[in-house]
């Protein structure tokens, strides 16, 4: 069986991140691995420059709080199981999240990547995108997707 050693959980506010998450203890635990915790704040949908939206300072640090929110929930989470963890806000200014979340589990030297997916097809897929199917297709290493059983 395979050791891993890091394993990079993009987290959100859904339930489905939060079996996610709960995958990512199991293994860590069994593991005895580190889970890297990772928030995305997209940052382009606030430059707008728009002249009759005056707030967008406003919006943003509460978006970016809300991260903050997230990730101490999945810290609190982690901490009740005693797995090992660290946790990230990373922003982006447009660019595609897979791309980014790829990049920073290189840079964070994660062997896993564990992540929840709403299974979507058809024109709620072609609608929606897909952050999940981005990061299997650009990923060097392995992907775990955890399904909600209501999704």
């Amino acid at each position: 069986m395979y050791q891993y050693q890091r394993i990079m959980v993009p987290v959100d506010d859904s339930q489905t991140s939060l079996q996610a998450l709960k995958e990512a203890c199991s293994l860590a635990q069994a593991m005895d691995a580190t889970v890297v915790v990772v928030h995305v704040v997209d940052l382009g949908q606030f430059d707008w420059g728009a002249p009759g939206f005056t707030d967008a300072a406003a919006l943003r640090k509460a978006v970016e709080n809300t991260g903050v929110k997230v990730l101490k929930r999945a810290s609190e989470e982690l901490k009740k199981v005693g797995v090992k963890h660290e946790t990230l806000i990373l922003e982006s200014a447009g660019d595609r999240i897979a791309d980014l979340l790829v990049e920073q589990a290189t840079e964070e030297k994660c062997d896993l990547i564990v992540m929840g997916t709403h299974g979507f097809s058809g024109l709620m897929h072609l609608l929606l995108g897909s952050v999940a199917e981005g990061v299997i297709r650009k990923s060097n290493v392995p992907v775990l997707l955890v399904r909600r059983k209501e999704d």
